[in-house]
């Protein structure tokens, strides 16, 4: 049996957006985002004011196959994880932790102070990959995903630069895809 290849990490760009909302679709049918979401996110990830950081995974073993991507918003010493979508095919491999250690470097670049987000209450497995980097739970934004009308778990982080799990610290090199 053949070792899998890790899937390499680099930028997100429009022409990823297709790829991204179908597995988007298939992870949060009743709350997807929408192609205008991504659009307006990636608009402000580029140049020297940008506010957004966007990655996506690629398993280059499956024909390029896009099997996770991970969002970043931040203003002022403040960030904000957008979203982090793992394809079920990889789960369990460690990518989640992968995708979040870079939004944590993005928000340490950003020279953020604090990382907030929210998660699905019912999503129990992001909430322990959260727990592992450091995230508390700090309150609950009811019927925040909609139309299933679920809540909302808050979760922040306070200094994301020194709460990057030493199992995944330094384990993955991210290319810039131009």
């Amino acid at each position: 049996m053949t070792e899998p290849v890790n899937p390499v990490l680099c930028e997100m760009r429009w022409w990823h957006i297709e790829p991204v909302l179908e597995l988007e679709k298939d992870l949060f049918p009743e709350d997807a985002w929408s192609r205008g979401m991504f659009w307006s996110d990636l608009a402000h990830a580029r140049g020297p004011a940008a506010t957004r950081r966007y990655l996506i995974a690629v398993d280059t073993a499956k024909d390029d196959r896009i099997v996770g991507y991970a969002g970043l918003a931040a203003a002022g010493d403040l960030a904000d994880v957008q979203t982090i979508a793992v394809a079920r095919d990889h789960w369990g491999t460690g990518l989640g932790g992968r995708l979040l250690t870079e939004l944590l470097r993005a928000a340490t670049a950003f020279e953020c102070a604090e990382v907030m987000l929210e998660c699905r209450i019912d999503n129990v497995r992001a909430q322990k990959l959260y727990e592992r980097f450091g995230f508390e739970a700090i309150g609950f934004r009811r019927g925040y995903y909609q139309p299933g009308n679920v809540d909302a778990l808050v979760m922040r982080l306070t200094d994301p630069s020194r709460q990057v799990p030493t199992s995944v610290q330094g384990t993955q090199e991210t290319e810039n895809n131009g």
